[in-house]
């Protein structure tokens, strides 16, 4: 999906991409990439602003934004008159009752009753469409899809409160032709922070995203969007291939599958987190751990549609070693690992001729991709491969060591990243909550790598 960007339409630089050479090259994106910029290029990119008024701007501004080091700063959209507002419930009347309370101005709203036990009631205006056992949230999902006449659906979960003013954000992201689906940031709802689980959810959620826009491609920062609340163009579902929408035959990760159809189809993504919806989330110890345990095993199912996009790790062969010998915690092993940077900076500075300070630039990168690597490894430890680690720590004292000081190091710096400064729990319970979080995903994730004799799932992806 090429589509021309309308004049008028703006990006803007990302805070975070880095102006090399005098403004002649960025540095930016997830994954980092570096773009050169022509000299009529850099001219038009002067600021840090590009406004849409010809068709060289209109390509230019459609490269930086697919680099993904600028974001759409739109002048219009669609109107919400032309939304229709899909909301699939089941056995939830209380919160379907404050969810439609929140809705308004939209031009249709269909509630999709998967099989409740007492038939749903809702106020006038509002249709009903029934399924006399339950099929699931996906199936729900396209019977309101199906039933839209409207250009644009919503699809809001019962257990979501939108904010006010949320979906003109979303909209305006439709302006651009290329953009199939957009997704505002999901939060924890008015009654959520009760509790240890509940201040936890509230900083850690798995469907809160944060704080930062950004484009949603695979194996990127935000490689996909929950489908607790989504803003989709109707054609685009309509016409993929397989399933036209959600894949029913998928219990969960039906989200995930569907952004990642959606962006091999050649289409946009977008996350939006200036429009927010408030989320009832899971705050009893027993439903929480359940609820993260069910998402691990959708996994192995997206690993078997989507190869090579469910990696555990993704690192750079020469980080992974650098961090395999640093985490011998052996003098000769500690050695090896700077000597094996060391070179890995080096070579990295001879594959970036084109810049004036290769050097410098390649002893910036270096650290960074090392530190991310040694973040991943820690994470997956305890998360994807703790079956692993926990065998490794009975037969080897210094195992049980390292992967202890692992947990505590990942633990504590996830809370500074995400629960520093916020009325949420202190260091120590943070990281005690963020094990248990990780050991309930990652006992999921086998239960899928079992029940699919596949894993897929559970091995890493190494790339130069």
């Amino acid at each position: 999906m090429t589509a021309r960007l309308p004049v008028g339409f703006a990006v803007e630089i990302d805070r975070t991409t880095r102006r090399l050479d005098r403004g002649a090259v960025l540095l930016g994106g997830s994954p980092p990439r570096l773009l050169r910029l022509a000299p009529v290029a850099r001219e038009l990119l002067a600021g840090p602003r590009l406004r849409v008024a010809d068709r060289r701007t209109a390509g230019l501004a459609r490269t930086l934004l697919d680099a993904g080091v600028a974001h759409p700063r739109p002048a219009t959209g669609p109107t919400a008159a032309e939304v229709t507002v899909v909301v699939p419930v089941r056995d939830n009347p209380t919160g379907l009752a404050a969810l439609l309370a929140g809705v308004h101005g939209v031009g249709a709203v269909v509630v999709v009753d998967d099989g409740s036990r007492t038939p749903v009631r809702v106020p006038d205006g509002v249709r009903v469409l029934r399924h006399a056992r339950s099929r699931g949230p996906a199936a729900a999902r396209n019977t309101g899809l199906a039933e839209a006449s409207t250009p644009y659906v919503a699809f809001l979960d019962s257990d979501v409160v939108p904010a006010p003013g949320w979906l003109q954000p979303l909209l305006a992201h439709l302006g651009d032709p290329a953009v199939a689906l957009v997704a505002p940031r999901i939060v924890a709802g008015a009654e959520v922070g009760r509790g240890s689980v509940g201040r936890y959810e509230a900083v850690r959620s798995s469907l809160d995203l944060g704080r930062r826009e950004a484009p949603v491609v695979p194996r990127s920062r935000v490689a996909y969007v929950p489908s607790a609340a989504l803003l989709v163009r109707r054609a685009a579902l309509a016409a993929l291939p397989s399933w036209p929408g959600f894949d029913e035959s998928m219990p969960v990760a039906e989200d995930v599958d569907l952004c990642w159809r959606l962006h091999a189809e050649g289409w946009r993504l977008r996350y939006e987190p200036t429009s927010t919806v408030g989320h009832a989330h899971r705050t009893d110890v027993r439903s929480w751990l359940g609820r993260k345990a069910f998402y691990g095993t959708g996994a192995a199912a997206l690993a078997w549609r989507h190869p090579g996009l469910v990696p555990p790790v993704a690192l750079a062969p020469w980080t992974a070693l650098a961090c395999g010998l640093a985490l011998t915690a052996t003098r000769p092993g500690l050695v090896g690992a700077a000597v094996v940077s060391a070179t890995a900076t080096v070579r990295l500075s001879r594959a970036l001729p084109q810049l004036e300070h290769p050097v410098r630039t390649a002893v910036g990168l270096a650290p960074q991709g090392l530190l991310g690597a040694g973040w991943q490894l820690a994470s997956a430890a305890w998360r994807h491969w703790w079956p692993l680690s926990a065998a490794l720590a009975v037969l080897s004292p210094r195992s049980r060591r390292t992967i202890l000081a692992l947990g505590v190091v990942e633990g504590l710096a996830d809370w500074f990243v995400h629960a520093r400064g916020q009325a949420g729990l202190d260091p120590v319970r943070h990281t005690l909550l963020k094990r248990a979080d990780d050991l309930a995903y990652g006992t999921g994730l086998w239960v899928g790598a079992w029940r699919h004799r596949s894993t897929a799932a559970l091995r890493p992806h190494l790339r130069g």
